[in-house]
């Protein structure tokens, strides 16, 4: 995390940036622990998922909607995608350098998990991407090397998310299959891995029967967001926000998404940046 500000910056936007909606339960999450401030929200639906495209891409992208971020002249940007953490973070911080701090959803993950002593076997789920980088069980191992960590890639949930299939009985068997892999036995935590995850937290926790505690990245990554605010002394002095919605591609159903995260009319504009 970097940045150089003026107190005046406080004002500016947060940019907060995925491949879909999954971005937006960690927007949400912000939202209700910073009620005052201002979201920029960019959703790359031409490119999702993230979770099954090379790392040079997911860079590539990562830096071209940063810099759309900066031009909104967003103080911090979040990379609310596990997949961008894991691959983009360091390109991503590179690139902005002074201009804005830059926050991903990983390390207040970590950070979290090793504070919590009593978790010792814990899960991953998350894309291809994700799980490839092994970046979970890097980082935990680091901070603690008696930590035993297995990781899932469950490719199937993202895009059974993004077309609304959860809370039902397709939801649930798909999960279920996972969940009941042999590399998960006997864990006593599991970690989700992607920001889009959290929409189906209930019917994992469903599953588990409250005997694995399930972490909910966006609830930990909005805490980070707010501590580091405070600390750099950034934390917007507006009383009414209005948040900004764009997406590469148009679709309804990131439309309906926002309206379900957010309880309200939502202006969603489309910019073809890679046009």
């Amino acid at each position: 995390m970097s940045g150089t500000f003026n107190n005046s910056d406080g004002d500016n936007p947060i940019g907060i940036f995925d491949s879909g909606i999954g971005g937006l339960t960690v927007a949400s999450a912000i939202c209700k622990k910073l009620p005052g401030e201002r979201l920029v929200y960019f959703g790359d639906t031409a490119h999702l998922p993230y979770g099954d495209k090379s790392p040079d891409s997911i860079k590539y992208y990562s830096i071209r909607i940063s810099q759309l971020l900066l031009q909104k002249k967003c103080k911090m940007i979040v990379i609310a995608c596990n997949t961008a953490s894991a691959l983009a973070y360091e390109t991503v911080k590179d690139f902005v350098g002074k201009q804005a701090l830059v926050v991903n959803v990983i390390d207040p993950v970590v950070e979290e998990v090793l504070r919590q002593k009593r978790l010792h076997r814990i899960g991953v789920i998350g894309t291809k991407g994700t799980v490839k980088s092994d970046i979970y069980a890097r980082k935990l191992k680091a901070g603690n090397s008696k930590l035993h960590v297995e990781s899932l890639a469950t490719p199937l949930l993202v895009g059974m998310i993004e077309e609304g299939f959860f809370n039902n009985k397709i939801s649930r068997t798909i999960i279920a299959d996972y969940l009941s892999r042999s590399r998960l036995k006997k864990i006593d935590s599991l970690i989700l891995a992607c920001t889009h995850f959290p929409l189906i937290k209930p019917e994992i926790e469903e599953y588990y029967n409250g005997k694995v505690e399930v972490i909910d990245s966006a609830k930990v990554v909005a805490e980070s967001v707010s501590e580091l605010l405070n600390k750099k002394k950034l934390i917007s002095s507006q009383k009414k926000t209005v948040h900004q919605f764009f997406v590469s591609d148009f679709t309804r159903s990131f439309e309906r998404s926002t309206k379900f995260f957010f309880r309200k009319k939502i202006q969603l504009q489309e910019l073809g940046i890679w046009k």
